[in-house]
């Protein structure tokens, strides 16, 4: 029964999210993720949109840091996308063995990270699906991590919500709600 919940999805004609119990489609990128413990199945709206963002507009050779990582889902397909490099930082051990495993089972490099662990340096990209209040605490860290010039792509926010990010991310980047989703939304920026 919880297997028939997910399906097969296809994000901007190009990314395919398949549960491991379904054949993978022959042409497009192919992403495999099984529900498990870490949030991040590609069924909510809030990663689908942040997906989207990624698949219509990222660089190949990107720097990426996907920070509050979950299942890795969002770091996984910036590293099937072409991104060169990608860092996925989460607090909880279980998400970080979860992206760890579901980069394996892709075959994509990618570091899997406590935040205490992150390196120092700035990346071109850096997406957060989280909740709004979090991604406002966490807007001095981000901007410091995104490179001048970089951009930023924030999920897990409520449309209600988006102003208030908005806002709060002014001060460094060229912030706009970009999309919205089923009640969702998300946020993106350009380093000033």
């Amino acid at each position: 029964a919880t297997q028939a919940r997910f399906a097969p999805q296809c994000i901007e004609g190009r990314l395919w999210i398949v549960p491991s119990w379904h054949e993978a489609p022959r042409e497009g990128i192919v992403l495999r993720l099984d529900p498990a413990m870490a949030f991040g199945t590609g069924s909510h709206p809030s990663t689908r949109l942040v997906l989207a963002w990624l698949a219509r507009g990222l660089a190949p050779g990107a720097s990426v840091l996907d920070y509050g990582c979950g299942s890795g889902i969002l770091a996984i397909a910036a590293a099937k996308l072409g991104a060169a490099r990608v860092d996925a930082v989460d607090v909880d051990v279980l998400a970080l063995a979860a992206t760890a495993d579901n980069a394996r089972a892709n075959a994509v490099g990618l570091r899997a990270l406590g935040p205490e662990q992150l390196p120092a340096g700035d990346y071109d990209v850096v997406v957060a699906n989280i909740l709004s209040q979090p991604l406002i605490v966490l807007e001095p860290l981000l901007a410091a991590r995104t490179r001048p010039g970089g951009r930023i792509a924030l999920s897990g926010i409520l449309e209600t919500q988006a102003e208030e990010v908005a806002a709060a991310y002014q001060a460094h980047f060229e912030v706009r709600t970009a999309a919205r989703e089923e009640g969702w939304a998300l946020v993106e920026g350009r380093w000033r």
